[in-house]
């Protein structure tokens, strides 16, 4: 088992949400799977802290969906069925349309190149395969066109709905051909954005995220066959 050291001498407010970050990590990515229990005992030792930060941790993460508690077992991995994933990626869709379109008309140029900098940083990873550093990037860039959006109700919306499908946003990437279309349509979005064209952006976005809901949709349908069989 990795040990991750993340030291109990940080502040408690600053280490739980460090121990957050880092148990987020682990189930978007997959080695926390959907389903799977958390056990205090060997989490703590995982990431050698004491339980008090992983409990205020978890409850973090059951805030944003990611974590349940079901009876008789505890804190456990959420798992989201086909329609669950159905129905947040459509919400997810207009969600990131709309920050595209509000983003074309309140952006700064600073910002547009802060973006276009994030994009060359995430085809570096593309470019070595690295998915989790191009998860990483990738996820700045669509954070930071809903944030240049400037509209904090919209963002609240985001952050809950998208933290329930991260998971779901990587795993669309296993497939390459599907990885390469992601990153043609993210070059895409940053000339849409360039040119402040909120109707393309917008467009391009919502098609994005349609696209990787059919990745996944397709992922789940295959890993319910092969159990069934």
């Amino acid at each position: 088992m990795t040990v991750v050291s993340l030291s109990d001498t940080r502040p408690p407010e600053v280490l739980h949400t460090a121990v957050a970050a880092r148990l987020r990590t682990l189930i978007v990515e997959g080695r926390l799977g959907p389903g799977e229990k958390l056990n205090e005992r060997e989490l703590a030792a995982r990431l050698k802290v004491s339980r008090t930060p992983l409990r205020e941790a978890l409850k973090l993460l059951t805030a944003e969906g990611l974590v349940e508690h079901l009876p008789n077992r505890g804190a456990v991995v959420a798992q989201l069925d086909a329609d669950d994933v159905a129905a947040a990626f459509e919400v997810m869709a207009g969600l990131e349309g709309l920050s595209g379109e509000l983003a074309c008309a309140r952006i700064t140029e600073a910002e547009v190149d802060e973006i276009r900098a994030l994009q060359y940083e995430m085809l570096a990873h593309h470019a070595r395969k690295d998915l989790s550093g191009y998860y990483r990037v990738n996820a700045q860039i669509h954070r930071a066109i809903n944030r240049a959006a400037r509209n904090p109700v919209l963002t609240e919306t985001y952050d809950r709905i998208n933290a329930r499908i991260q998971a779901f946003r990587f795993r669309s990437n296993f497939d390459a051909d599907k990885w390469a279309v992601a990153v043609r349509e993210h070059e895409a979005m940053v000339v849409a954005l360039a040119a402040r064209d909120g109707a393309e952006l917008r467009a391009i976005l919502i098609a994005h995220l349609n696209h990787k809901r059919d990745v996944v949709l397709a992922q789940l349908q295959s890993n319910a066959a092969q159990a069934k069989g």
